[in-house]
């Protein structure tokens, strides 16, 4: 017989990359650094306030960047059989998109319960105790954020912008921006599209050309450090992209009056 999973915990991911499935429903959230998921083919970075959700039997690869802590909740179903409400909220949070993004609020309470596990991790009883809250923030969470919206909802991007001004460095990905603003990636590309007038990634690239050209202008890094800083892996790709882009190189850019 398989072992029962502890219901919650805090760990540590290693560097390589590593697969498994497993017979149960299961919530991570970031608690710190980066972490990389891939789940059901669709991969994204989890940081601090962010999660993804993994259905029983879901095929899905997890890695570590650096130093890094994820809470994992694990939701076995005889956990939860004999408790009717808990069990359909489960299921209701399983509907919507496998990556998210919480609010301050939620990521404030989820920092209080896991600071206790982490002062207490043998104690099995505040385990299931802080699952138990964690899946009642949950779904407060994205009751009062996801409930509400329908049809001719606009999309804040205000939250998107200071999202993407926060993560620049970094790769970001619809799911990522979608989650920001409490939507399902289908949902919010459309959205997007329809409002901004084209896609997230082509807004996204733009948003970072824009730092790149007040870099390159105002700035004494190198062009290296301006590519790092733009979120491009190198600087010969920041160099071709930006040529593209602008028909003219980084470095005669910088030389324009």
């Amino acid at each position: 017989m398989a072992k029962t999973p502890k219901v919650s915990e805090v760990i540590a991911l290693p560097s390589q990359q590593l697969h498994h499935s497993h017979d149960y429903k299961q919530v991570v959230i970031g608690l710190q650094g980066q972490t990389e998921f891939d789940v059901g083919g669709r991969g994204s970075l989890v940081g601090p306030g962010q999660g993804c959700l993994v259905t029983e039997s879901e095929e899905h690869a997890f890695t570590g960047v650096g130093r890094n802590e994820i809470l994992v909740i694990n939701l076995p179903y005889q956990e939860w059989v004999g408790h009717a409400s808990m069990h359909d909220n489960i299921a209701r949070l399983f509907e919507r998109d496998a990556y998210f993004q919480l609010d301050t609020q939620a990521q404030t309470l989820i920092k209080a319960l896991t600071a206790e596990m982490i002062a207490n991790p043998t104690d099995l009883l505040l385990s299931r105790a802080c699952a138990d809250t964690l899946m009642c923030v949950l779904h407060r969470h994205f009751r009062d954020h996801i409930s509400p919206r329908r049809d001719g909802h606009r999309l804040n991007m205000d939250i998107i912008d200071r999202y993407i001004h926060q993560h620049m460095s970094r790769k970001i990905t619809v799911a990522q921006l979608a989650g920001s603003v409490f939507l399902a990636e289908s949902q919010f590309h459309q959205l997007f599209k329809e409002q901004v007038g084209m896609t997230p990634h082509q807004y996204v690239l733009e948003k970072r050309f824009a730092l790149a050209k007040q870099l390159i202008k105002e700035s004494d890094l190198t062009m290296a450090q301006i590519a790092d800083s733009c979120g491009f892996s190198s600087q010969s790709g920041f160099t071709n992209a930006f040529s593209r882009y602008f028909g003219v190189s980084p470095a005669k850019f910088k030389l324009t009056p």
